[in-house]
Formats: C-alpha cells, structure tokens, sequence
C-alpha cells in the first residue's frame, strides 16, 4: 500500500514523504549506508551459500553484524583485504572497472622472472581469447624457487591474477589482497573485521572512483602484520572492530 492505495505494479513513483506499507506493516527506512574491511583467510568462499558446503565468509562474520554483501570475491585459496557493505549499489559501484579503483595485491609465485617481461603487462595482454587491461607488477624479492610481485589492477576479473602469472610461466602459490582504492588492510588480523569511517564512506559513495590506472605510480602494498591491530587504528577506518 502507498499512501492507502493498493499497488498492482511497480512502475509506481514514491517520496520520501510516501506511506508505504507491506501486509499492514511501514516499510522501514533505508539504512545508513556502511562499509567493513574484513581480513578474509584462505579456505572460505565468498558466497552467501555453497552447494558442496564448504564454510563461507558471510558464516564467520560476527553475528551481530548486519545483512552484507560483498564488494567482488577472492577465491577460495585468496587471502587478505575483502569489502563489505549493507548497500547493494555501493558494492555494484566500487566493482565496476570504470570507476577506477585500484586493487593491489602481494603475490608469492613459483618460478622465475624479469622485470621487462612484467613491464609488458601495462599494456595489457589476451589469454584464451579474454583481454586483459593495463597490469601494474613489480618484483619485490626471490625466495630461492618463488618470487614476491607487487600487483596492481583496476579490473578485478575472476582469477585474473592467477590466469595472468600463469601465462607468464608463473604458478601463484599464495595471493594476498592488500589494498582496495583507499582502503589498506594494513595490520588486521586473518578473520577480523573492523569498520569504515563515515568520512571515508562518503567519500566513495560519490561519482567517480580514484581517477588512477595502474600505471600512475609504482605500487607499494605494506605485508600484512599477524597480531593484534593496535588503539587507534589505521587511518580511514574506525579502532573499534568486531574481533574473532
């Protein structure tokens, strides 16, 4: 019902002013917009259900934590930096590859490689008939057989990272998120969640994302620390996290 009308279809133009009620009941306002970082660990998938019944993100979450969606996905065997939010629109926003928001990431890698071969990524690259756009990626260090890479992507596709260090004869055997546009993981601890700042919000909810490709400047994504986050937080997010 809208203002004591019954509605038989949806094309119907509404208020904020508007009495809208369901089976007699107001229809609640929306909800302040929120946004959470939460510390993903590897061996949860990030879906609401899994079908082979593997334990999920959304099953480990505090339980007082509100209804969330998530802002992309990292895979199974993927750890580190995951976005959370109660506003379906805003994680459609900051998923979108236009809005420019960089995702960084710390790579470990078997194998070896130079830098050349990894400084042809920023133009981008085809596999299996898929285009890749521009990748940032730099070596960090050689650990006798592996390799540690600095990644940065605007894109976010599935497995891109994997598909991409493949290609380059590279097998990806651990990849941490550490940053997502403005937001850093820092030092949260694996299964941790701590949330945005309004200030912070606000700021992404707005049109337009970063205004930088992967290629403005050399990425410099921080490890993450094990241990407890210490008073006061990082900046852009709140001290006050839920802990696990």
């Amino acid at each position: 019902m809208v203002d004591g009308r019954r509605i038989d279809s949806p094309a119907t133009l509404v208020t904020s002013a508007s009495d809208i009620r369901v089976d007699g009941k107001p229809v609640a306002a929306p909800e302040k917009t929120r946004l959470w970082l939460y510390h993903k660990p590897v061996g949860l998938v990030v879906t609401a259900r899994d079908p082979e019944g593997r334990p999920t993100v959304f099953q480990a979450l505090p339980r007082e934590m509100p209804r969330v969606v998530s802002v992309g996905r990292l895979d199974l065997n993927s750890e580190g930096l995951l976005l959370l939010t109660n506003d379906g629109a805003l994680a459609r926003r900051l998923e979108l590859p236009a809005s420019g928001w960089v995702r960084r990431y710390r790579v470990r890698a078997h194998g070896h490689i130079d830098q050349a071969a990894l400084d042809r990524l920023r133009e981008g690259v085809t596999i299996d008939g898929v285009s890749y756009g521009a990748i940032e990626a730099h070596i960090e260090r050689q650990q006798r057989s592996n390799v540690w890479l600095a990644v940065a992507l605007t894109e976010g596709r599935n497995r891109e990272v994997r598909r991409v260090m493949a290609y380059l004869g590279l097998g990806v055997n651990r990849l941490i998120r550490v940053a997502y546009g403005p937001f850093t993981l820092d030092d949260l601890p694996p299964g941790e969640v701590i949330e945005a700042s309004p200030r912070l919000v606000a700021r992404v909810s707005g049109e337009g994302g970063s205004g930088r490709k992967p290629g403005w400047a050399r990425p410099r994504p921080r490890a993450p620390r094990q241990g407890r986050r210490k008073a006061g937080g990082s900046p852009g997010v709140q001290s006050r996290g839920v802990a696990r």
